[in-house]
């Protein structure tokens, strides 16, 4: 297999600190017992975060890090040696990253554009190096959704009843008096299940509606609709 095409630690270069130059005579390794991974991370815009390695080898020398799926160098973002304590940037370094002595990419006040995959190249003691990958997922916070509804007063077994939640959430839960709303077969779920049908309505369908919304950092509840069904 070819070996990813990482450029060479400091250590292994001129005193001038070319990192591209060709690395001559390194091959590809593969982890022993468990596999090398960047641990996927969810985040809030704005948070600082912390990519860290998954079974991180223990001799190793240097660390490449790379925005994207693959160790290619308009994708470089930085590399730092143990070695010799010198840290290097590339074209996709922003000023917000860090390589921490572990190896792992900090990075300051993240945006919804740092969001994706992510590579580290590791150079280890016997010239040899590995690679892992993992993705940074960065979210807003949900805003409180709207819950609109068809109409509030409805007729048993006439009339139907359409709820729509308007979120940017990424995940949309149904609430009957502050319960997890148990659907019926009258009851049917759209838009990601943002929409909820219910035809006919009866008058065990009576009561109080709420979407909660969420996603990996967040969640909010919309405020209640209640719903009056006359028979």
């Amino acid at each position: 297999m070819e070996s990813p095409s990482a450029p060479a630690p400091r250590g292994l270069v001129s005193r001038q600190g070319i990192l591209l130059a060709v690395l001559l005579f390194t091959f590809w390794t593969r982890p022993t017992t468990a596999q090398l991974a960047i641990v996927s991370t969810n985040a809030a815009v704005g948070d600082d975060v912390i990519l860290r390695i998954r079974n991180n080898p223990p001799d190793a020398s240097g660390y490449f890090w790379y925005r994207g799926e693959g160790a290619e160098a308009s994708r470089y973002i930085a590399f730092f040696s143990l070695d010799i304590k010198v840290t290097e940037r590339g074209p996709k370094y922003t000023g917000r990253e860090t390589i921490n002595k572990e190896g792992c990419l900090q990075i300051k006040k993240v945006t919804l554009r740092d969001a994706g995959m992510y590579t580290v190249v590791i150079f280890l003691h016997n010239s040899k190096k590995e690679i892992g990958f993992g993705r940074l997922n960065v979210y807003e916070p949900v805003r409180v959704p709207t819950l609109l509804a068809s109409i509030t007063t409805a007729t048993e077994n006439k009339d139907a009843v359409v709820m729509t939640c308007y979120t940017n959430a990424i995940s949309t839960k149904w609430l009957l008096d502050a319960e997890s709303l148990q659907l019926k077969e009258r009851m049917k779920l759209s838009w990601n299940n943002r929409i909820l049908t219910i035809d006919p309505v009866r008058r065990e369908d009576a009561g109080y509606y709420q979407c909660e919304v969420s996603n990996p950092i967040s969640s909010a509840d919309s405020v209640a609709i209640e719903l009056h069904v006359k028979y």
